[in-house]
Formats: C-alpha cells, structure tokens, sequence
C-alpha cells in the first residue's frame, strides 16, 4: 500500500431528525439516523480506492464529508496527516483546493446560464489563481484539453446545452482539474452517462491518477467497473464497512456474503463461469433503529443465532484484506 495522502478514522455522521410538536413537549429523545457509522479506510496518492454498496449505506455522505459539505459526529479525517474535520469555512477553503469533488448528475451540477469558459474561471477565481483573464483562459483551455475535450478553443463559448452528457461530465471534471487538486472524489461519475462514453471517462480518471498522481476516491454501484479500475475496494452496508482489501483479493475471494451476493449480480461473458445471482431477502434494516448484532444478519443466508448477539468488527484475512463476519 501506497504512502497515505488521506486517512478516514473512525468517521461516524448521524442525522438528528425532528422529534414534532407533541415530542418536543413531551421532551422525547431526539432519534439519529446512522448515515454512517465508525468508518476507517486510507487513500495513497496515485492510488484509486472504490467504495460500493446499495443506495443509503453512506457512500456519498462519507465523500461529502471528507470534502467539508457535511460536518461529522464523530471520527477525523486527515490530509497528508492534518486534521480537516470540523475545520471553520475560512481555514477549510485552501484545503477544498486539493480535495475536489465530481458529481454524479453533469446536468445539475453545471450553471447552465454560464459558457464553459465561466464555469472552469469561476474555481480560480474563488481560489485566486491567474493573474489575468487572458492567464485563466489559458489554464481553462490546458485542463479542457486534459480532459479529452479537443479542441479546447471550440468548448469554452458553449453552454451546457450545447454539449452532450458526455462532454458535459468532461467539463465536469475539466473544472476540478483546473485547481491541481490532489485528491478527486468521483461521486458515481458515470451512472449518467451512456455506454458509449462510459469507458472514455472512467479511463480518463484512470489515466489522471497514473500520470499525474493524483488520488481518486470513486463511489459506484458497478463493482465490475470496481474490478477493472481500481486497486482497492471497500464494500458498505447500511453505514459500516464490512469487506475491504486488494480489488483482486475483493473479487475473486470475497469473504462476506453481502460481497458475495454483490459479486453474484455482475454480468460473465464465459458461460462456464456464470452463476445464478444469490437474490437477498428482507428489507435493509432501518438505519434509526440499528439491530443489535450483526446488521446483515436479517438478509444473510448463513445467519445464525451468534450473529443477533456479537457485532463483528473488521478482522484480517489477508495481506491487507479485512472482513467483518463471524463465518469468514
């Protein structure tokens, strides 16, 4: 593993929610949701780390808070050893210089009443970088041309409209170039986009994190994509890790059955190798009221009685490769 450029401990981020007028004067206690919940994963620099799992077990919510957007309960995250957690507005504004974010929807996340060449000058502008229009184009053109997009002169009048889902995500990640961050989080960057144009933008980022060293923290559902991309996976549910490791070791020896089943959904072209998917039953627990135990054990096929008693923590099965179960 890679020398740590950001380092997630412990990170625990609950959403209070609203207790009503007869609760308040009934001075009940305040319910939380456990978006996520004591979370510990590193990412070195030139290193790709993809964080998968169902919708609601916390993926986007953990980038969010490693970029300052959400505030979190408890745990530290930490940049090149520093502490950014909990940091005010003023002292965390150099730090979102170096830890940009790519959404996943190109189509709300541009202005579309602003050309390209304001959108990609806005972020230098905030972080005062180029000392002229004519210097800020420049570097609006250079981080275009980064992105794919050529050439770089014929994009910047345009507006978002004009361009298609593709060239749009382009732009999309052309604006976090523009600032030379050190670490993207790539927050599902391609679920919007066509096949097509799929494998264009994910090499991209694949080549960024190769050529430039820079690290990339991507968040999917595609754990085919996971495979073929990244050098390690963490798997969640229902806001804890329960597998992380190698992506090789992940995939072919997956040690959770909640990775199992993840695995058992991705299409095979070799027919031999093909499996029928292992469909899981029940609903995912409610995520204001934790079940004690294990909180797969309502969906896993090999539960037993032990697993209502002990929540299992992450424990090593391999260089560098952690489950938590009690079976693994």
């Amino acid at each position: 593993m890679s020398e740590a450029l950001l380092e997630v401990e412990d990170l625990s981020i609950h959403y209070p929610m609203r207790r009503g007028m007869v609760g308040t004067l009934a001075r009940r206690p305040r319910n939380v949701v456990h978006a996520v919940d004591g979370i510990s994963f590193r990412l070195g620099r030139g290193e790709m780390v993809a964080v998968v799992g169902e919708s609601g077990c916390g993926k986007s919510t953990t980038a969010k808070a490693i970029c300052g957007l959400v505030s979190p309960t408890g745990g530290t995250v930490r940049l090149e050893g520093s502490a950014i957690s909990g940091l005010p507005e003023r002292r965390l504004r150099p730090i979102r210089r170096r830890v940009q974010m790519i959404y996943q929807d190109p189509y709300e996340s541009l202005d579309p009443l602003c050309r390209v060449r304001d959108i990609l000058a806005e972020p230098m502008l905030i972080h005062g970088i180029g000392g002229s229009r004519a210097e800020r184009e420049k570097l609006a053109e250079e981080a275009l041309e980064r992105s794919g997009l050529s050439p770089a002169s014929a994009f910047l009048a345009r507006y978002p409209h004009e361009l298609s889902g593709g060239q749009r995500q382009r732009v999309a990640i052309a604006a976090a170039l523009v600032l030379d961050p050190d670490v993207l989080l790539a927050d599902e960057p391609v679920s919007m986009l066509d096949v097509s144009v799929r494998a264009g933008v994910l090499s991209l980022l694949d080549t960024l994190r190769k050529d430039q060293d820079t690290a990339i923290l991507m968040i999917t559902h595609d754990l085919s994509t996971a495979a073929h991309f990244a050098d390690r996976i963490v798997v969640m549910y229902l806001g804890r890790i329960v597998e992380q490791g190698p992506a090789h070791d992940v995939i072919h020896n997956p040690q959770h059955p909640y990775t199992k089943a993840l695995l058992s959904a991705v299409p095979r072209r070799d027919r031999q190798e093909r499996a029928k998917p292992q469909l899981l039953s029940g609903e995912t627990p409610d995520p204001v009221d934790i079940p004690d135990g294990c909180r797969f054990r309502s969906r896993c096929p090999v539960g037993t009685a032990d697993c209502e008693r002990t929540d299992p923590p992450l424990v090593t099965v391999g260089a560098g490769h952690e489950v938590a179960c009690l079976y693994a």
